[in-house]
């Protein structure tokens, strides 16, 4: 499965997060730190949810972007 990830950049970090697995997010120093640190969350999180016997959540996320005036 692929899941969006979202990257936003701070003053001082870079955070992700995963707008299909709720709560799965990551914080780091740089863009590829926290792409490390957000796949490690995800398996971490898709994990959990095997072990509590739950249904893997389906990827429904999509990316895109917009023009504006």
């Amino acid at each position: 499965m692929r899941y969006t990830v979202v990257y936003e950049q701070g003053d001082t970090s870079w955070g992700a997060y995963v707008p299909d697995l709720p709560g799965c997010t990551a914080v780091g120093a740089s863009r590829e730190e926290v792409e490390v640190l957000i796949h490690e969350a995800v398996s971490a999180y898709l994990d959990d949810v095997r072990e509590a016997g739950q249904p893997i959540p389906r990827p429904g996320s999509a990316t895109g972007l917009i023009d504006v005036a």
